[in-house]
């Protein structure tokens, strides 16, 4: 915790499971040690079991013994018949995000493990995500809304497993809530749990698929140092309008020049999130040809510049938002 660097103070997340219990306790020892502000705890009923206000409650209690202060976020509403799993995670850090913002605290922590870190990595895979998807979650990361501004989420245990939490619990004489949700096979997290057995006799085994996820998000920081490198000669920004030599975008490697497209478009259109892969291959395809007139995606017009704006001769191509944005945008 002492190289970590992440806001404090902060909250921590408790669903008073034994993960997040542990993560609880640790940060509070760890800031009473060093004479800093205890954590926060934050705790969020979301409704979806027919105990879970109870179970919110107990987590209130175990930090209040803890000597924390606790506060329970409910999340009201009807809730979906779909895609529960989702639509619970946006809800949770919705919720503790507003609270973050009007308390003026600056980062979330959370108990994502390395059990958790290799979980993903199969969900992912399993939906065909690329690099960026399949790379291992960062310690400090930018929190997952697209309003969250400069709000932070600190993964301070990814380094340890699920079953040496709980053996720091069952040490400290800790009792946790086993969440029902955990082992419903409904959700595409717990059939991986139930399907660990078979995955490790077949020697993937939690701390290996980690290290590839691991291995993923160094590829990506050398393929963003790559990106900027190509965005640095084949780039003029100036205002909301991108202007792009085309020749070189071209020339670069094919993923670091849809990488660079990617991150124009989500800049230009005011995006948070990439845009289609398909559509955005169609687009490069189509500025390889040699063709290019002009398209619309992601929010963007992407079409040839006119001489007054060929900064890069007569192979730039400007990227700017479309009409409707760029009037809600100066609204």
């Amino acid at each position: 915790m002492d190289a970590l660097a992440a806001p404090w103070p902060a909250a921590v997340a408790v669903s008073g499971g034994a993960d997040s219990l542990a993560l609880m306790h640790l940060l509070a020892r760890w800031a009473g040690a060093r004479a800093l502000p205890a954590p926060v705890v934050l705790t969020v009923d979301h409704g979806l079991l027919p105990d879970s206000a109870a179970m919110a409650r107990k987590v209130i209690g175990w930090a209040r013994e803890a000597g924390l202060k606790a506060v329970p976020l409910a999340w009201k509403g009807r809730k979906p018949e779909a895609d529960i799993e989702a639509a619970a995670r946006e809800a949770r850090y919705r919720l503790m995000g507003d609270w973050l913002r009007a308390n003026g605290l600056d980062a979330l922590y959370v108990a994502h493990t390395e059990d958790d870190q290799a979980e993903t990595f199969l969900l992912r895979l399993a939906r065909g995500s690329g690099l960026d998807g399949l790379s291992a979650m960062q310690e400090v990361a930018p929190f997952p809304l697209r309003s969250a501004g400069a709000l932070r989420l600190v993964r301070p245990l990814l380094s340890f497993s699920r079953g040496t939490l709980r053996g720091h619990l069952a040490d400290q004489r800790q009792s946790w809530i086993e969440d029902p949700m955990n082992v419903d096979p409904r959700f595409a997290r717990a059939r991986i749990r139930a399907a660990w057995p078979a995955l490790e006799a077949l020697g993937l085994v939690r701390a290996r698929i980690a290290d590839a996820a691991a291995h993923m998000s160094r590829a990506r920081e050398a393929l963003d140092w790559a990106t900027l490198a190509v965005a640095r000669r084949a780039v003029w920004l100036e205002d909301d309008v991108a202007a792009v030599d085309s020749e070189a975008l071209v020339q670069a490697p094919r993923e670091v020049a849809l990488r660079l497209l990617a991150r124009l478009l989500m800049v230009v259109g005011g995006q948070s999130y990439r845009p289609r892969f398909e559509n955005l291959e169609r687009l490069f395809d189509s500025i390889v040809d040699g063709a290019f007139k002009a398209a619309t995606l992601h929010g963007c017009i992407v079409a040839a510049a006119p001489r007054a704006k060929a900064v890069f001769g007569s192979a730039t191509i400007l990227i700017r938002p479309e009409a409707k944005r760029r009037l809600k945008r100066s609204s």
